[in-house]
């Protein structure tokens, strides 16, 4: 499996003509959108594809480089992939990569349009006419070279602050289909390492590193490309300014509806603006 690629489907399917024991592939379809399941259960199977024990939800939306017709479908989809993985309890929603490479900056943007809600009061809440809430944290965090810390680090250390159920982090991947490019979002309980999708990996933030589950959200934004020859490159859609925002706005409001099921799309909306 010498293709790159931080999508476990396409890990599976690499695999496709020897499917390793202990992985199971499912396909079902939610809000009228694809989503293929990739359940990776033992060592075994671990090693052969790559990926880490744990499960794998791969959302098919339109490209993200277009205005998606069914926009609050995928957003639903999406949301469903997320409540099937979500604990209860408080969320740190980290907004992993660097707002200024464009393919690198899905997370800064995304978290720019969560929903924070740690310091809102039941009674705060109420008087606004808003049903209880779940405690919310967002942060971006930067990268090393802005900050000269590990977003690890930096993680472990709000995370031992304010006690939350789980870290959600989002972070731009690689893909190694350039179909799948800026039109699939996974979402996976195995946690990430920042950095993976510009190869520029960092160390990673998982159970085992931050001590409560870590989910990951991405979407593809580079594939490797080579020429005999030459040096590997990292390739991105012509377009990515466009698919960084469409892409920014389905993962963030499907968090905000799987954080907040109460909430309609458009109170979401309202909250945020």
């Amino acid at each position: 499996m010498g293709i790159r690629t931080d999508l476990a489907v396409e890990r599976l399917e690499l695999a496709e003509k020897s499917l390793p024991h202990g992985a199971i592939r499912s396909e079902e379809t939610i809000h009228g959108i694809p989503m293929v399941t990739v359940q990776v259960e033992d060592t075994n199977a671990a090693e052969v594809l790559g990926k880490p024990i744990g499960k794998y939800l791969t959302v098919e939306c339109t490209p993200f480089r277009k205005t998606p017709e069914n926009f609050e479908a995928e957003v639903m989809a999406v949301a469903e992939a997320v409540s099937r993985l979500l604990p209860d309890g408080p969320i740190l929603v980290a907004g992993l990569g660097n707002e200024s490479i464009t393919p690198d900056a899905l997370g800064p943007e995304a978290v720019n349009l969560m929903l924070a809600t740690r310091h809102i009061s039941p009674e705060l809440a109420a008087s606004l006419g808003i049903k209880a809430l779940r405690p919310v944290s967002v942060i971006a965090p930067g990268v090393l070279g802005q900050t000269g810390m590990e977003t690890c680090e930096i993680l472990a250390a709000l995370v031992k602050e304010t006690s939350p159920a789980a870290v959600i982090a989002i972070d731009a991947l690689a893909a190694g289909d350039p179909a799948r490019l800026g039109a699939t979002v996974q979402v996976c309980n195995t946690g990430i390492s920042p950095g993976s999708g510009v190869a520029n990996r960092r160390k990673e933030l998982s159970e085992k590193t931050l001590g409560i589950p870590v989910i990951a959200m991405g979407v593809p934004t580079v594939v490797d490309f080579s020429v005999e020859g030459s040096e590997p490159m990292m390739v991105t859609p012509r377009e990515v300014d466009l698919v960084i925002e469409n892409a920014a706005k389905t993962v963030a409001f499907a968090l905000n509806k799987a954080l907040q099921p109460e909430l309609e799309l458009e109170e979401i909306l309202a909250l945020i603006q």
